[in-house]
């Protein structure tokens, strides 16, 4: 059977234009598993009437091989439909189903239930003006009930409709419907940024309160679930008349037409109105606003659109067009809040790409300030951030963008999270506000630059990057290779990790989190090195390979020259030097790399040695002849 959620975006298209004058409400189902979602969403398809052709000739075709016509067929049948979606992995993220009544046209974000895909529900809150959260009534509020409530009220969705389900299960009893409210309603007032929310008791399998009011409810005088999201006001989820629009591409067809194109994020635009380019600051006014259905007098949120200016402005992709009477800011150092949805856990000090509107940058998360427990609200100590967790912390860009507050505008406050290495979104973030360091410190230029220095010595400075296990022998071929430029007339100086760490990384451990930071300060003072214009060169096991490419990002175009020092872990463990796999294997040292904590292997080194096969003197040969051949030396 064909699903609403498998249309192509043109079938949506069609269908929205049909309907184009209703206003359009988004809203998200959730809660925990088994509350009745699938059940409830197949109802409001059921019910509206406005199902697609291929839903009702499929219902039919269904019907009759079944021996009945009923509507309590037709309806199981597609609440069956819908919860195979996500039985057969269609629903990997969200899927969004459409329907209409006759007074507004609807949204809605199906979500699962599990905890394992809170990411997936918080996708679809991003979007919503309203959540229904469902409960059901024999099980009252759960600890999915609480998470669910706190992330729609982290992400702005101030307007909640509980829907407390299967009421025919508990015999539509008036005092359990009390108490599953009264329950809810102290868990919200405790700090939760839901303006206001309504309960109604329902049964979504049964149709009591959905669409019509049940007589098995005539204590209850409220509205039906319908008539509420036809009702609710939508002019209450504004988010302000201050115009945006993210840069998403530079449209130039032809050297006579140079558009600007982009979805509007908020507020309204004219033509003739004025508007200032951020981060640059520039300003013009708008000549035209394009359209595929030809020219507009005006634009307004959610419309796609291309903007052609009055005056030649350099823009690019990521930029943002704002009104010029109250523009956007531009930073690079926040606080936010984050959603971690990996089951790798955060990394303070790790590097991860950033996407906020049309803005793809490098983001660096700090130690979080604390991180919340959904259930308590309780604000607990945390080091690291682990999927479905919630946190606040610093973060840090690697350039300015443009932003808003999330609490003021959605679309320019909120962004994701992406590891640099897999590509995968790993979590979500909600901007809070720049920090005042990021607009009091500014970089200082020098009139002696690291080229002056580099000349001065007579050379190229590179960072000469050693990675592999303990007992590699990373440390000796550092040392004998220095030895070797030194005699050559070279300025070097060598990083090396047990003596790093006696001064200033002496705070470290040798956790995952401790070993990023490691790196993290090892590549600050090898970039100062570079800047001083000497050869740097550094003897670390850093057994991530996101670190090591945090390395080279720091440093100019060819200087990072990775050197990956290869032992077979039994070669490195049978030399065991110091005798630290000796009591890594008898428990006694956490965390040792090879035994109970992973390398990541070089993909591509500049260099590789493998010193089980190698001599010491055959390495740093290798090594040298690599700089002469790439003029280093």
């Amino acid at each position: 059977m064909a699903h609403i959620s498998n249309l192509i975006a043109d079938d949506i298209h069609e269908y929205l234009s049909i309907h184009e004058k209703k206003d359009l409400l988004r809203f998200i189902t959730c809660g925990s598993v088994d509350d009745g979602k699938s059940t409830l969403i197949g109802r409001l398809l059921f019910e509206s009437k406005m199902l697609f052709d291929d839903h009702l000739a499929a219902l039919e075709t269904e019907s009759k091989k079944a021996g009945t016509q009923g509507d309590e067929l037709d309806l199981a049948l597609l609440v069956d439909g819908l919860a195979a979606e996500r039985e057969q992995g269609i629903t990997i993220d969200v899927a969004y189903r459409f329907f209409s009544t006759d007074k507004r046209k609807f949204i809605v974000a199906d979500t699962p239930g599990h905890q394992q895909y809170t990411r997936n529900m918080a996708t679809g809150a991003s979007t919503a003006d309203i959540a229904i959260l469902l409960i059901d009534a024999r099980q009252g509020v759960l600890e999915q009930t609480r998470r669910h409530s706190f992330i729609v009220s982290m992400l702005g969705v101030k307007h909640v409709l509980l829907a407390v389900n299967k009421m025919d299960l508990v015999d539509y009893s008036e005092d359990i419907f009390r108490k599953t409210v009264d329950d809810y309603s102290e868990f919200v007032r405790k700090a939760l940024k839901i303006d206001d929310f309504i309960a109604i008791p329902v049964s979504a399998l049964k149709g009591d309160n959905i669409v019509e009011r049940s007589a098995k409810t005539p204590w209850y005088t409220g509205p039906t679930l319908m008539e509420h999201l036809e009702t609710v006001d939508i002019s209450a989820f504004d988010e302000g008349e201050n115009f945006r629009l993210p840069v998403q591409w530079v449209n130039r067809p032809n050297p006579e037409f140079r558009g600007f194109s982009g979805t509007v994020a908020n507020g309204q635009i004219t033509k003739g109105g004025r508007v200032k380019i951020i981060p640059s600051g520039s300003e013009t006014t708008v000549k035209d606003i394009v359209t595929w259905d030809g020219n507009l007098q005006s634009a307004s949120k959610y419309m796609s659109i291309t903007l052609t200016l009055n005056d030649e402005i350099d823009i690019s992709r990521g930029d943002v067009i704002t009104s010029a009477e109250s523009p956007c800011e531009s930073s690079d150092q926040f606080q936010a809040r984050i959603l971690w949805m990996s089951e790798d856990p955060m990394m303070p000090g790790r590097q991860y790409s950033m996407k906020l509107a049309s803005t793809t940058t490098t983001i660096t998360p700090a130690k979080p300030k604390h991180k919340i427990d959904v259930n308590t609200l309780e604000l607990l100590p945390a080091k690291i951030l682990k999927l479905n967790e919630i946190g606040v912390c610093n973060i840090s860009l690697d350039r300015k963008i443009p932003f808003d507050p999330y609490d003021i505008n959605r679309t320019m406050g909120g962004f994701i999270i992406i590891d640099k290495i897999t590509n995968d979104t790993v979590g979500m973030g909600l901007i809070d506000f720049e920090l005042r360091r990021a607009s009091n410190i500014h970089w200082q230029k020098m009139e002696i630059t690291k080229t002056v220095r580099a000349q001065q010595k007579n050379q190229k400075p590179c960072l000469i990057w050693m990675t592999g296990l303990s007992g590699s022998g990373k440390s000796t071929i550092a040392s004998l290779l220095e030895k070797k430029l030194h005699k050559m007339g070279c300025h070097t100086i060598t990083l090396d990790g047990d003596n790093i760490r006696h001064g200033l990384n002496r705070d470290l451990g040798f956790t995952s989190v401790d070993r990023v930071e490691n790196i993290r300060r090892v590549a600050e003072v090898s970039k100062l090195m570079l800047d001083a214009g000497l050869i740097t060169i550094t003897s670390f096991i850093s057994p991530f390979i996101s670190e090591r490419e945090m390395a080279r990002s720091l440093m100019g175009e060819g200087e990072f020259v990775e050197v990956h020092i290869h032992t077979p872990l039994e070669v490195a463990e049978s030399r065991d030097v110091k005798g630290l796999y000796k009591k890594a294997r008898a428990g006694e040292l956490k965390n040792f790399t090879g035994i109970d904590s992973p390398y990541e292997e070089p993909k591509s080194p500049q260099i590789r040695v493998d010193t089980s096969i190698e001599s010491v003197d055959l390495a740093v040969s290798k090594i040298m002849d690599w700089l002469q051949e790439n003029n280093f030396i």
